[in-house]
């Protein structure tokens, strides 16, 4: 008979993939909503939402709002909060799959950091030990061939800016992601980091929603669409950190890019978004590259860190 423990590492895989799930249908409303609403609102509401969530969860277990590490919170939160609304703005003028892909190239951003570091650095001044690893310059090589690759067709429709923003969100989602980990080595909880990047994400949201033309009038579709947004990418990032609080860190970061996959099925479905055999041989190179450099940075890595939505 399987104990508990054994059910929970069973499980992690199944909440994986409702994770990835939840984000793309989140990307597929974000889409819609975009066509009403500015990155800036979408950002607020879907932060309101799973502010307004995180507190409840909070509440019902027990965990208190005052940390003793508010700097850290401050600089995670902001590099998530940007990263999201880059990442918004993105999705509202590429084709869903591809500004998937490009926020997904976090893994290779945090590869090519640990590179950087061996380079600058060297292991006699406190950088990784055994000097550059030629797997990590190998993924971080394959991750930028795979954009190079997935952004040409998008040249070819002008839609070069919203390409390097989802690029640019990928970059400060890495940023966000080591914050987190650093978080979480010194025993901060996740719903309280969660809750600090949704309070964040408010006051981001309303100040970009103010600069860019303030607030958008609601319909019975605009409102549906805000709350399934704060309520998908609520249950995504909770699916997402239980998955790996108690699966295996590797099988369970591989399972993620299945996000790119969805995104591409409703992309084709839903808004006729084109299929060329370069995006799709660009796709494919970041995915494996971003398991490659998950697996390297794993080894690399204390446990104990539970990865959060930017």
């Amino acid at each position: 008979m399987e104990s508990a423990g054994q059910q929970r590492r069973a499980s992690a895989p199944v909440l994986m993939v409702g994770a990835a799930f939840a984000f793309t249908l989140m990307g597929v409303c974000v889409k819609f909503a975009s066509t009403r609403y500015g990155a800036g609102e979408i950002v607020f509401y879907r932060s309101l939402v799973g502010l307004a969530l995180m507190a409840l969860v909070m509440r019902w277990r027990g965990i208190g709002w005052a940390t003793r590490v508010p700097g850290m919170h401050f600089w995670r939160s902001l590099s998530g909060t940007i990263a999201l609304c880059l990442w918004f703005y993105a999705i509202g003028g590429l084709p869903l799959a591809t500004a998937i892909t490009l926020n997904y190239m976090s893994s290779v951003w945090i590869a090519l950091f640990l590179v950087g570091g061996a380079v600058l650095l060297g292991p006699a001044r406190g950088g990784p030990a055994g000097g550059i690893d030629g797997r990590l310059v190998a993924a971080v090589l394959a991750g930028f061939a795979g954009v190079a690759l997935v952004l040409r067709p998008t040249l070819e429709q002008d839609q070069l800016w919203h390409g390097l923003m989802g690029l640019l969100s990928g970059l400060l989602a890495a940023v966000a992601y080591l914050q987190v980990t650093a978080l979480g080595r010194i025993g901060e909880p996740g719903e309280r980091v969660v809750f600090y990047f949704a309070a964040t994400g408010m006051l981001a949201g309303a100040s970009l929603a103010a600069v860019t033309g303030g607030v958008n009038e609601h319909d019975v579709r605009g409102l549906a669409l805000l709350l399934a947004i704060g309520i998908l990418a609520t249950a995504g990032q909770w699916m997402m950190t239980l998955a790996y609080a108690t699966g295996a860190t590797l099988g369970v970061a591989a399972l993620q890019y299945l996000g790119i996959v969805f995104g591409f099925g409703f992309g084709v479905w839903l808004f006729d978004d084109p299929v060329t055999t370069l995006s799709l041989a660009g796709m494919a190179l970041i995915i494996g590259a971003g398991v490659t450099a998950t697996l390297l940075h794993d080894g690399r890595s204390a446990p104990g860190a539970t990865p959060t939505e930017a």
